[in-house]
Order: C-alpha cells, then sequence, then structure tokens
C-alpha cells in the first residue's frame, strides 16, 4: 500500500502552484497595516469606549490579520461587545459606522504607503524567482484591495499574472479568508487543481483558507503570530523565512507537472490602482 505524500518542503519541486498572500508574506506592508489597526482602534476606544480593554497588538493576530478589511473592524469591535452600523464603503472615514472605521483605517495605511513606498522581503523574492526559474507558476492572493499598488511600489509586478485580491473578490463575490475561495479562484486562474499548488502564507486566517482548500500543501511564515498558532490553523510546516526553502523549490520537477484546463482568465483585469483598501 502507497503511503501518502510527505507534507514537507520535499514536496515542493511536485507541485507546479505556488500561490502567495502579499501582506507579510512577500512585503512587509504588514508592518504598516499594524500600525494603521493600532492608530484606528487606540484613538476609537479611547474616545467611544473607554471602559473596556484597550488595543493591544495581540489583537491584531487575533483579530484583524489576514481578513478583508471591514471583516477586521467587525472582529475587533465583537470582541469588545460593541456594535456600530454597517454603513455603506462609500462612508466618510470621519464617520463612525464599520465601513467609515475601516476607511479612516485605510486612510493611515495609503498615507505611509505613498509616503515610505515598500521593500520586498529580500528572502521572498529570492524563493520567488527561484520558484519562477525552476517553472512554478505563481499568483497573489490578497485580502487587500491594495494589491496591485503595494506589488508596483514593491517592483514586484512583473512577477505576477495573477493576482487575485479583494477588488476581485468583491467584484466575484468569493468569500474573504479563511474561507478558501480567493485561493481556489488563484489556483483555476492558473489552470491547476487546489492539490496541484502551494499556499504561503503568514495569517492564522490565511493557513485555514488553505487547509480548508484542500491545498497541496500550506506554508507558514512567521511574521510574528508564532509558529504553534500556524500549526494550530493549518500549517504543514513553518519557517521564519522563505529564503529557507529556496534549495528545496530549485527543481525543474514543476515545470513538467501537467495542469488542468484553464476556466478563468489567467491575467487580473485592467484595475484602477488607486490605494483605496487594505
Amino acid at each position: 500500500m502507497s503511503s501518502s505524500p510527505a507534507r514537507d518542503a520535499s514536496r515542493l519541486p511536485a507541485l507546479p502552484g505556488i500561490l502567495f498572500d502579499l501582506d507579510g508574506v512577500l512585503t512587509p506592508t504588514a508592518e504598516v497595516h499594524m500600525r494603521a489597526w493600532s492608530t484606528l482602534f487606540t484613538d476609537y476606544l479611547t474616545e467611544h469606549a473607554p471602559d473596556v480593554a484597550p488595543y493591544a497588538e495581540g489583537d491584531y493576530f487575533e483579530y484583524v490579520d489576514g481578513k478583508p478589511r471591514y471583516d477586521g473592524v467587525r472582529s475587533l469591535l465583537a470582541s469588545r461587545n460593541i456594535t456600530l452600523p454597517e454603513g455603506t464603503p462609500d462612508d466618510s472615514p470621519d464617520l463612525d459606522t464599520v465601513c467609515g472605521l475601516g476607511n479612516r483605517k485605510n486612510a493611515v495605511f495609503a498615507a505611509e504607503l505613498r509616503e515610505n513606498g515598500v521593500t520586498p522581503y529580500e528572502g521572498s523574492v529570492a524563493f520567488l524567482d527561484a520558484a519562477i526559474a525552476a517553472g512554478h507558476r505563481v499568483a497573489v492572493v490578497s485580502s487587500s484591495r491594495n494589491a496591485v499598488p503595494v506589488l508596483a511600489a514593491a517592483g514586484l509586478s512583473d512577477r505576477f499574472d495573477v493576482v487575485v485580491d479583494g477588488l476581485v473578490a468583491a467584484d466575484d463575490k468569493l468569500a474573504g479568508k479563511p474561507a478558501p475561495d480567493t485561493y481556489l479562484d488563484g489556483a483555476q486562474r492558473l489552470g491547476l487543481t487546489a492539490g496541484q499548488c502551494v499556499v504561503v502564507e503568514d495569517a492564522q486566517s490565511g493557513v485555514e483558507a488553505g487547509r480548508a482548500g484542500s491545498f497541496g500543501l500550506v506554508v507558514g511564515v512567521d511574521r510574528g503570530v508564532g509558529a504553534e498558532a500556524l500549526l494550530a490553523y493549518g500549517a504543514d510546516f513553518v519557517v521564519g523565512d522563505l529564503a529557507e526553502l529556496v534549495d528545496a523549490v530549485s527543481s525543474p520537477a514543476a515545470a513538467s507537472a501537467p495542469a488542468a484546463a484553464p476556466s478563468a482568465p489567467s491575467a487580473p483585469e485592467e484595475r484602477d490602482t488607486k490605494v483605496t483598501d487594505a
């Protein structure tokens, strides 16, 4: 009786598709998001709910990290038993609605991105380029509506023909992480099945999405959430930096792997690249 294939780094060459989360995996924009969320909720809770627990760094990983923006607002507010009107995505950042708070957070993020730009993780770029050279097909799957401008700011746009971001998810009515829908869509756009793809994630909700979608491998990248938490939510193994996997992925095996017939465009639709969401 044949045993199941190992779910470790040795399996990387056999899986032709690699689906990358963006913030915290390819770029350190997660740090910018963390500061923006901290600014938003520290100010809001201090002014409007001084009797509840103040915002803490652990709240980011528990309630916000990896989720669509408004879901993050709802989740954090629910943790403090606070209910606000939903509002609409067009709400002014000054409004105390779920959408207004989310838009307020995004304004802080967008300002810092414009001012300071973003430099991708050196180890992640090394892994990405080694994977492409070995014949792997790659895509970005991000909850952020800022994915396209962040990739441009990081100088990574030319590596990816497939970007499934918050704009795509909204347009195609795809459930956000921890549901697997956006990752499944990314695999389909590459012309591959979930079982032929690797999910690379730094967030609890992201690895949970990879496990829920029955992907061939789910790789956790520990940028602060903790290896134990990533493993508990579904990562097969965890690294501190993707540079650790350059040698493992540097194999021509993936280039000859069969692919399913594409059923969706391989390139993302042309979109407004204005920084509008996170």
